[in-house]
């Protein structure tokens, strides 16, 4: 009777540590969901300013077309990203595109005293500000879930429950280009 007790306290500590290991993987893959949620929100907050800091530069810089058309192209490219990869490596092409929009910028003093202009690029210094803050959200879950389901005894459960690893929010494989400073050519 004594060994089938301890079998039994055994196979319920067991038990309960199973259930708990799974409910750990089921929270941390909704916290994940929710980064990369909050990542997107703010994207998209992104996303509605740039034509809008467009059409402002537009006035006074017609002849700077060019750059004007990449940044568009770049924020089509980056909304119609879907993983996060794709959606990374778009994102710093749209941040190359937008820093060179805003060296060209500093050639117009007359745009540079606009007050629509100085709002926008005040909108998208904190919108860049919470993105940040939301991309280290989604990447703390991220290797919190990865860590999980590469550790032992974890990730016998992580694997029977099918749970998988995610993706880094990360500079992609233009990553010293992103680092560099933008050239700017009249």
């Amino acid at each position: 009777m004594n060994i089938t007790y301890i079998l039994l306290v055994v196979v319920a500590v067991i038990a309960l540590w199973a259930v708990w290991a799974y409910n750990r993987f089921v929270t941390l893959t909704n916290r994940v969901k929710e980064g990369w949620s909050d990542i997107e929100v703010q994207m998209k907050r992104r996303y509605d300013l740039i034509p809008n800091l467009v059409e402002t530069v537009k006035g006074y810089a017609a002849h700077e077309a060019g750059t004007l058309q990449k940044v568009t192209e770049m924020r089509t490219r980056a909304m119609n990203a879907t993983s996060p990869k794709d959606k990374a490596d778009a994102e710093n092409m749209l941040t190359g595109a937008l820093k060179t929009l805003f060296a060209v910028a500093e050639n117009y003093p007359n745009l540079k005293a606009n007050e629509n202009f100085v709002e926008l690029q005040r909108e998208l210094s904190d919108t860049e500000n919470k993105i940040q803050a939301a991309r280290r959200f989604y990447n703390g879950v991220v290797m919190e879930l990865n860590t999980k389901l590469q550790s032992f005894p974890s990730n016998l459960i992580g694997n029977m429950f099918g749970f998988k690893q995610s993706d880094f929010f990360q500079l992609g494989a233009d990553e010293q280009a992103a680092k560099e400073p933008v050239k700017v050519k009249f």
